[in-house]
């Protein structure tokens, strides 16, 4: 069986070099427009042209993620952004809203797609919904059991893409409204302010633990074996809020 690919993450360029130099197959970041990490440094425009033909002299692939839900007034900008990204020949766009795949399908035919895990892929069923959208790759929504994955892809030619290392949501992938609703910051518009994080008190409990609802990091390594079997195309590891230091050192130990 192939190995899978091992993603790496990329929130400026410090930390691209830092994934390449760790031994990533792969890295994804993001631009500064449509990114679900608004508050990370992330790529301008001359700085992605930079980074792609970086990744490509190592002959690292480079994802871009486009995967935050657009507005109505914003599809003209969004889709000159991904004839940008088309144009600098970009390996796939990583993308939430199935009204702009449908659109870019009409428009790019051959650019790749990945769902993004904010497309909350989960089952069998929004598999197959992908493989009618011409989408080549499913980021699993990040609570997706070892044994769905492989019921997933005893049914499917479509690459799966797991999370292994990093921070989790409380909540749903891609489902979660608290902090639009709390603060008015959207995590589908790359804003989340991460309410789930602050400690809390349950009314009338009288507990020492506070963070009620902060949930550990995950950490993939022990199950790597069983999800090699499970026939997982590509390992991605969450963290294009942390340092440079932070994405060689995991990115080494994965590898």
């Amino acid at each position: 069986m192939k190995k899978p690919e091992l993603l790496a993450p990329a929130g400026s360029m410090e930390s691209l070099k830092a994934a390449i130099c760790a031994g990533c197959d792969a890295v994804y970041l993001s631009g500064k427009k449509y990114g679900a990490r608004s508050f990370a440094t992330n790529f301008d425009n001359d700085e992605l042209i930079e980074a792609i033909k970086l990744c490509h002299l190592y002959g690292i692939k480079i994802y871009v993620t486009v995967n935050t839900l657009i507005y109505e007034d914003e599809v003209e900008d969004f889709l000159n952004y991904i004839d940008f990204l088309h144009v600098n020949n970009v390996d796939a766009i990583i993308i939430q809203d199935i009204g702009m795949v449908d659109l870019i399908r009409k428009t790019y035919p051959n650019l790749e797609l990945h769902a993004s895990t904010q497309m909350h892929i989960h089952n069998l069923e929004g598999v197959k919904l992908l493989e009618k959208l011409n989408i080549k790759r499913a980021v699993l929504a990040r609570e997706t059991s070892i044994d769905t994955i492989k019921k997933i892809k005893n049914n499917t030619n479509l690459e799966l893409e797991i999370f292994v290392h990093g921070a989790l949501c409380v909540s749903y992938s891609g489902q979660c409204l608290m902090s639009s609703m709390i603060g008015g910051r959207s995590g589908n518009r790359g804003k989340c302010a991460q309410p789930c994080r602050l400690p809390y008190k349950v009314k009338d409990i009288d507990s020492s633990f506070k963070y009620l609802m902060s949930p550990k990091d995950l950490c993939g390594l022990e199950f790597i074996p069983k999800l090699i079997d499970a026939g997982v195309t590509s390992f991605k590891i969450e963290g294009r809020m942390k340092k440079p230091e932070y994405v060689a050192t995991v990115t080494r130990i994965y590898r």
